[in-house]
């Protein structure tokens, strides 16, 4: 299917690597220039290169931390009238409420909800004016199913959501469309190296620990970022603009739930 995208412009964050570099590799074979953006210069720099050898894609690398008014600045100074905004960021820590200060309620507030509202802020009229727009933030499935050490993600997330949801029913009309990829356990470095962690701690194969959770999902095996990324290419393709407001789980069906 023709996404209807090509000639688009598109920033995409977190996409060094992982899932949002799934999206940026999908966004790129549909012929959509983009800005990449992550903390480190070094990977971000060889993924933009690998973008561009395999899809002939023009690609700039903006390496700043955009959970900064200054990093944002940077980045939106490289692409200020973007048609696609793709917003992602690595989760807080997990642990134990009683132990989480104000201060790292305000970094997690920060780094998973605030910042991602900033970046739609600093964009959105300009997609209303130009009448078309996508929007999709990386959220987590535990909007859906929260997990219960992972508390600071789940009130950040949760609470993108819920702003996102009444403000995607304001802009619907502009063909300007928010939605959210929940992703559930996909081959990414940061999931292996939790089990790899947890595999550690109990002291059995790193291995070992990877087949356990594989035949723990409900699929028995793990999403791919090029699964993951070509759902959200879809989503900011011309064939998408009536799903709005939407929070789309990509987890195998391990969430047990019909809503």
């Amino acid at each position: 299917m023709d996404m209807g995208i090509a000639g688009r412009k598109a920033i995409v964050c977190g996409a060094s690597k992982g899932l949002g570099k799934g999206c940026a590799l999908a966004l790129a074979r549909e012929g959509v220039e983009l800005v990449l953006n992550a903390r480190s210069a070094g990977p971000l720099e060889q993924t933009a290169a690998e973008i561009r050898t395999s899809t002939g894609a023009t690609v700039t690398a903006v390496a700043t931390d955009v959970t900064t008014e200054a990093g944002r600045a940077a980045l939106l100074a490289a692409c200020p009238d973007p048609d696609i905004l793709v917003t992602n960021s690595g989760g807080p820590p997990a642990g134990d409420f009683r132990n989480w200060s104000g201060e790292d309620w305000m970094k997690a507030l920060n780094g998973n909800m605030v910042t991602h509202i900033l970046l739609i802020k600093a964009v959105i009229d300009g997609m209303i004016g130009r009448r078309f727009g996508r929007i999709v933030n990386i959220t987590s499935g535990a909007v859906k199913s929260p997990y219960p050490n992972l508390g600071l993600s789940n009130g950040a997330r949760a609470g993108l959501t819920g702003f996102v949801a009444g403000l995607a029913r304001q802009v619907s009309q502009h063909n300007v469309t928010i939605n959210g990829l929940l992703p559930g356990s996909h081959e990414t470095d940061r999931l292996r190296s939790i089990i790899e962690a947890g595999a550690k701690a109990q002291g059995i194969p790193a291995a070992q620990a990877i087949a356990e959770a594989k035949a723990a999902e409900t699929a028995k095996r793990f999403g791919t970022v090029e699964e993951f990324g070509a759902a959200c290419a879809f989503l900011c393709s011309a064939h998408a603009g009536y799903i709005a407001g939407q929070n789309l789980l990509l987890d195998g069906g391990s969430y047990n739930g019909t809503l």
